[in-house]
């Protein structure tokens, strides 16, 4: 399955473009860390831009992601794709036993908190936006409370990467595709 397929089904079941924006922003990390870990990118990336195409159908837990499974195998999604998404969410009782699936659960929470924290900053831009801001706002449990905070730091033991040091690897990763999500911001001129 190539990247322009699992868009069109992420394109076909998602409406809301915030949603769509979290799951290109997982992608970018999936990509992100498939490159630094050696694996192959095209597929890490399409696990991360297809974990939640089932959302907006299922926003239950007693259906997301486990229903999604059979739409994801009537579209030929290969197998291991569909286990990493379903390892993405505890409820599924599905284990993470590899890297992939360990990094898509480590790249999921955190984008949110990362994109709340983006867009609450006088520049509302990715550019200027670095980990310590990230702990800041971290402590008030109120400020994005969407945002899970124990499950981050859950995923990011799993994975194997200090919290602080993963939210700065989050944040080079989004920067990449910071137009496609909107937050470039007031920093445009950038990068062109």
């Amino acid at each position: 399955m190539q990247r322009d397929q699992a868009l069109a089904i992420v394109r076909e079941f998602v409406k809301n473009e915030n949603l769509v924006h979290h799951m290109l922003a997982v992608e970018a990390v999936m990509r992100y860390y498939a490159q630094k870990f050696d694996e192959n990118i095209d597929a890490w990336g399409c696990v991360g831009l297809l974990h939640d195409f089932d959302w907006e159908i299922h926003p239950t837990l007693d259906k997301h992601p486990q229903a999604g499974a059979s739409i994801l195998r009537d579209r030929g999604v290969p197998e291991d794709w569909i286990r990493a998404i379903l390892s993405h969410a505890d409820h599924t009782g599905v284990t993470r036993d590899s890297l992939m699936e360990k990094t898509l659960f480590a790249s999921d929470e955190i984008t949110g908190l990362v994109t709340a924290v983006a867009l609450v900053r006088p520049s509302r831009s990715l550019f200027d936006l670095e980990a310590k801001s990230v702990k800041k706002k971290w402590k008030d449990k109120a400020f994005a409370a969407g945002a899970n905070r124990e499950e981050i730091e859950k995923a990011a033991e799993e994975f194997g990467v200090d919290v602080w040091e993963h939210t700065s690897n989050v944040i080079i990763a989004m920067r990449a595709i910071a137009r496609e999500i909107n937050l470039v911001g007031k920093i445009d001129s950038i990068n062109g």
